[in-house]
């Protein structure tokens, strides 16, 4: 795809910033008016504090004004996952237990009040000397959990497949995989609100059939991520054709938001977005 041409199926769909990995080259509370002025009136984090997982108010307080102040919606949230060191999440990881139930309320009071509609849970690596079938029992009951307090602020809960190259100890790297776990917390619950993130990067990473996973699961994709393969760059850097893709979202009924959750080619994320035109940044709903 030509990187200067707009693809015309982007126009039908509402785009959000990853701002834990794109304008990664400024402070985190500046991330949101950067976005703002790229034009970007949502944005999404991972867990953005680290090893804390209740961290302190005024911390808080910090990130909320951040976004008020630009005048940006937070649209997606990470519970605790700790990327920092290469967990890819919590849920399913016996050690991690207590922290993540405790980090619940913290993360879903704090998508409450910035009307964040989509909180994302990483499932968490296999664990060496542990069970896996020790670590999907704990995983279900977290998940659950976590589910039942999105619930209680009338947001969804994603659960998302890896790639296996990047996360070789990550037991969810087929859209199936997830899914499954996506019906399991549905099950138990009742409420419906477990979701898939259907991340096409990681995806395509692992060498599935996008237009197949996207037509076979569009009724249980809750949020889709972007980025080109195989560097994680923008649009247009790779083998992905976005036009299509985002055609097939469409047409499979996909109304949801695109995350755009990549990394500059050149390192500098203001000049990553030429294949998005600008009035097309603001997300319509």
């Amino acid at each position: 795809m030509d990187v200067a041409a707009e693809p015309s199926a982007a126009a039908r769909h509402s785009f959000t910033v990853n701002l834990s990995i794109l304008f990664g080259e400024l402070p985190l509370l500046e991330r949101p008016a950067a976005a703002a002025a790229a034009g970007f009136t949502a944005a999404e984090l991972w867990w953005p504090f680290g090893e804390q997982y209740d961290p302190s108010e005024a911390e808080l307080d910090a990130l909320r004004k951040a976004f008020t102040d630009a005048g940006v919606r937070l649209t997606g949230l990470n519970f605790l996952d700790d990327l920092s060191w290469g967990a890819r999440g919590a849920v399913s990881v016996p050690s991690e237990r207590d922290r993540f139930r405790a980090n619940v309320p913290v993360t879903v009071a704090l998508a409450a009040s910035l009307g964040t509609p989509a909180l994302n849970a990483l499932y968490g690596n296999r664990v060496e000397g542990v069970d896996p079938a020790e670590q999907d029992a704990l995983a279900l009951e977290n998940l659950v959990l976590a589910a039942r307090a999105a619930h209680g602020i009338g947001a969804i809960l994603l659960v998302e497949a890896l790639n296996r190259p990047e996360s070789p100890d990550y037991p969810l790297v087929s859209a199936a995989a997830a899914v499954e776990v996506v019906d399991k917390v549905n099950a138990a619950t009742g409420l419906g609100n477990a979701k898939f993130l259907c991340d096409l990067y990681h995806l395509a990473r692992n060498g599935e059939d996008l237009a197949a996973v996207i037509d076979t699961y569009a009724d249980r994709i809750g949020h889709v991520q972007i980025a080109d393969t195989p560097g994680r760059n923008e649009p247009g850097t790779g083998e992905l054709d976005f036009e299509d893709l985002f055609a097939r979202l469409t047409a499979a009924g996909y109304t949801g938001r695109i995350g755009l959750e990549y990394r500059p080619s050149t390192g500098v994320s203001a000049d990553s977005f030429e294949w998005l035109a600008r009035e097309h940044r603001a997300a319509v709903r």
